[in-house]
């Protein structure tokens, strides 16, 4: 055990588990560890506001799989995590979401920027800790960046402001995270003998695979299956675009080779992946998600195994793990791929092409503004090989799931099952700061780009190179398309007018490019992209919109009262 302060206690947990950058606000609450950052070798990233602080912390973690850490000054600077963090959890990264809180003696006397700091965060976060005492914050600490990783999820580590002062005796601890096994024998055997018999097996890939650093493990067992691989919604990167058996992802706006290649399955292998309820909707008038297929999911977390769809073998393991295990039993009965597998692959050749054609004509249209799914498609062409891509919530963004394709893992960044605003921009930062040498760039919509365009000031000052491709079509896209298909074309709150964000990022020391034809784009991505600033690439389109968003949650209204009754019509 070593004296020191309860500050260098706590910096000094953070050295151990790896710990180099952190983000957030400046605050008095936690000053004193803060002022220690520099020495320790933590760079501390200023920002414009704590909500992508979090989201920064986010993209660190999905790019380098290690803690991504934010913190920030009690109250209102700790409550602007919420939505960042509900964010992290979606998508099971270790983000760390330090929260000093009001000092001990103070609490319940409705102090200044008090308030209980714990229970916002509750449902949130794969764990949740109070430090009590300063003896307790390296042991404390250290327990969360544990479960962080161990349980892969935001975890928070409440500090009241006064327990950064302070002397005692502190052992720090090294990381030791317990890894996850393949699975139960029994169960992995089940799941074999099933891939062995299948007549045409399918491999849905999900995040697990990214999580787990599986996908050369993946590729090898759907090879020696000869079995198609569709990925998991917003999980494009799960499996390389440029393999043969790669069939794209599902979902909304996903790939119809992907959907018509599942819905001929007799038995699916759901790789890492929890079958959220959303990524499997019907989509492009397609009901596809196979009836009466037999189910194999493989997932970390043991309370996802058949929650939404019933399965004929639930495995509780690691999905690189469970790859291998699967992939040396099916070797061990000598099945290298089924009787069918020539005419299967046939039929994934003939269907790639026909999505390929479709997705090419309905990606044709000239003219100036740009129609959205031509500005997709000549990104898509001039995207580099190893960008990191992040996409926000909104018509046009959720549309490039279609056109998003990756060869390198951990290259596609989403909002997941949360869906916010205002996500793209500083995941892609966090993305970049994670791994500089990798171009990072955002899609954003004209509405939620208003949520996170003053961070192009801490671009500037940090000098991070994020290109933010910013849809500019004067609308709330998704939710007029609502009231479009539901409401009789009556627009109340999603029509927007918008100055020139290519001049604001100029304005705020960054460049801006504005385009309004088709041909102009990819040279404009890729001058981004060179110059290695921080650039806003706006892009005028059409007030062209994709399919909506929720068929399965809206209605037609009915209006009863008198003065509503013409709404009916």
């Amino acid at each position: 055990m070593t004296r020191m302060t309860s500050s260098e206690a706590f910096v000094e947990t953070l050295v151990a588990h790896g710990i180099d950058n952190s983000f957030g606000i400046v605050g008095s609450a936690y000053m004193d560890a803060l002022d220690l950052f520099p020495a320790a070798g933590i760079r501390f990233l200023s920002v414009a506001h704590e909500q992508n602080a979090a989201h920064m912390a986010d993209g660190f973690s999905r790019v380098t799989g290690r803690h991504g850490m934010c913190i920030a000054q009690n109250g209102p600077g700790v409550t602007n995590f919420v939505t960042a963090i509900a964010a992290a959890f979606w998508a099971h990264s270790p983000v760390v979401a330090i929260t000093p809180e009001a000092g001990t003696m103070g609490q319940g006397q409705g102090g200044f920027q008090e308030t209980e700091q714990l229970p916002i965060f509750e449902k949130i976060t794969k764990y949740q800790v109070q430090v009590n005492r300063i003896e307790r914050i390296a042991e404390l600490t250290h327990r969360a960046l544990t479960l962080a990783m161990v349980e892969r999820g935001p975890v928070q580590v409440n500090i009241p402001r006064d327990l950064f002062y302070g002397e005692a005796d502190y052992t720090i601890r090294e990381p030791q995270y317990a890894a996850l096994g393949a699975g139960a024998p029994d169960e992995l055997a089940k799941a074999a003998q099933l891939l062995a018999e299948a007549r045409n097996p399918v491999i849905m890939a999900g995040g697990g695979v990214l999580m787990s650093t599986g996908t050369s493990e993946l590729v090898a067992l759907a090879e020696h299956l000869q079995a198609p691989v569709i990925t998991a919604y917003l999980h494009n990167d799960a499996f390389p675009a440029s393999h043969p058996l790669y069939c794209g992802p599902i979902g909304y706006q996903g790939w119809k080779l992907a959907m018509n290649v599942v819905a001929d399955a007799d038995v699916v292998l759901c790789l890492g992946t929890r079958l959220g309820p959303f990524g499997t909707l019907p989509q492009h008038g397609l009901e596809y998600w196979p009836a009466h297929a037999k189910l194999i999911q493989v997932d970390s977390d043991h309370r996802t195994l058949g929650l939404t769809r019933d399965v004929a073998v639930a495995v509780n393991g690691d999905a690189r793990a469970a790859a291998v295990d699967l992939l040396e039993r099916l070797r061990a009965t000598n099945v290298q791929s089924s009787a069918t597998a020539a005419a299967r692959l046939s039929d994934v050749g003939r269907l790639r092409a026909a999505w390929e054609a479709e997705l090419d004509s309905w990606s044709s249209a000239g003219g100036t503004p740009v129609a959205p799914r031509r500005a997709l498609r000549e990104l898509e062409q001039a995207m580099p090989a190893d960008a990191m891509v992040a996409t926000d919530i909104g018509n046009i963004c959720s549309v490039a799931n279609s056109y998003l394709r990756f060869d390198r893992p951990n290259s596609m960044l989403a909002p997941m099952m949360w869906g916010n605003c205002g996500y793209s921009f500083p995941t892609a930062m966090g993305a970049k700061v994670a791994a500089p040498e990798r171009p990072a760039i955002a899609y954003v919509g004209d509405g939620a780009w208003g949520m996170s365009l003053t961070e192009m000031m801490t671009c500037v000052r940090e000098n991070i190179g994020v290109v933010a491709v910013v849809f500019n079509n004067s609308q709330w896209g998704a939710e007029k398309r609502n009231q479009i298909d539901y409401y009789d074309s009556r627009f109340v709150g999603s029509d927007l007018h918008n100055p020139s964000f290519a001049a604001i990022a100029r304005a705020m020391g960054g460049e801006g490019i504005t385009v309004s034809s088709p041909g102009e784009i990819g040279d404009a991505l890729r001058t981004a992209v060179t110059s290695g600033r921080p650039t806003v690439l706006e892009v005028m389109c059409t007030e062209e919109l994709g399919d909506p968003f929720r068929r399965d949650a809206l209605q037609h209204p009915v209006r009863l009262l008198d003065k509503y009754r013409h709404l009916n019509a």
